[in-house]
């Protein structure tokens, strides 16, 4: 879709509104105390989403009442991320952020809950899973990345030049919105709004947010991460059951990258959803809940 032809709101409702936004204060060893934001929806044991790159606790919005019906369900804005702080971390690489999770997880009182995480979400989550055993009881991974091809090389090349953050915030504009309508991706593209464009542009208009986004490109998704977890995949059973959902097509992330998965984790559960994409909760919440319930259950 043009931007000029998004609508207000998604032509699809959802229940985003419906969910508590709650924030706290916590102390993190890798990002220094910070204001952590979250949406909390439904009862019963917890239930951890753990959103991907450039998007928010907001990308849950068509599963959470699917999933509230069965668990409570909690979504952080992760570091730099949605409504929660931008702090300028020594590290955002992704056992920063895995040991975060954990950190998160003790300040809530959810060590051991079920998880899901998506896209870079998902990869954070699998690394979390390795440095910390105890940390899931079970773990769905919706469609993340695990090589690291030429894009992302030559990404982490790129924002490693001085003046990187000047240069990237030039390229997202002073609105944002044009920005992140034109790099999130559905297979249904009529499902996008001027709502959401709004809701992942807001933390891209300040230069810590700039930064933070920049530093998630070129540390969090830097070769190395992937090289170590595979390497640790390799010598080490992974300690939860763990489910891997892909779409058989998806320009951003090869369905490919899942098979890979699939090898280093013999025991994982594959699970492949047609006419889809690397949202899959988003272009096909259905599917999705049926998959993530019947897993997790």
């Amino acid at each position: 879709m043009r931007f000029e032809d998004l609508p207000e709101e998604p032509r699809v409702p959802h229940d985003f509104a419906r969910t508590r936004g709650v924030d706290l204060t916590m102390r993190s060893r890798p990002f220094g105390e910070m204001r952590v934001h979250y949406r909390e929806y439904g009862e019963g044991e917890p239930l951890l989403l753990v959103h991907g790159l450039m998007t928010t606790s907001y990308s849950w919005r068509y599963v959470y009442r699917g999933l509230g019906a069965r668990f409570r369900v909690i979504a952080p804005d992760l570091p730099g991320a949605g409504r929660s702080d931008k702090p300028r971390a020594a590290s955002y690489a992704p056992e920063a952020l895995a040991e975060w999770l954990g950190e998160l997880q003790r300040e809530l009182g959810i060590v051991g809950c079920r998880a899901v995480g998506n896209s870079m979400g998902g990869y954070v989550c699998m690394h979390h899973a390795m440095l910390e055993p105890g940390a899931y009881s079970r773990l769905v991974d919706v469609h993340s990345p695990a090589t690291p091809d030429l894009r992302y090389r030559a990404l982490g090349a790129a924002l490693s030049i001085p003046g990187a953050s000047g240069l990237l915030a030039a390229l997202i504009g002073k609105d944002g919105r044009r920005w992140t309508h034109k790099n999130v991706h559905y297979y249904d593209e009529t499902l996008k709004s001027l709502e959401e464009a709004e809701e992942y542009a807001k933390p891209l208009r300040t230069p810590e947010g700039v930064d933070a986004f920049r530093r998630y490109m070129k540390e969090t998704l830097a070769p190395r991460g992937f090289a170590a977890l595979a390497d640790k995949l390799r010598a080490t059973p992974f300690p939860v059951p763990l489910m891997l959902l892909y779409a058989t097509t998806d320009p951003l992330v090869p369905p490919q990258n899942g098979d890979y998965l699939a090898r280093l984790v013999p025991s994982a559960k594959l699970v492949k959803l047609e006419n889809t994409s690397h949202f899959a909760h988003v272009d096909t919440p259905g599917p999705v809940v049926d998959a993530v319930l019947s897993f997790l259950s």
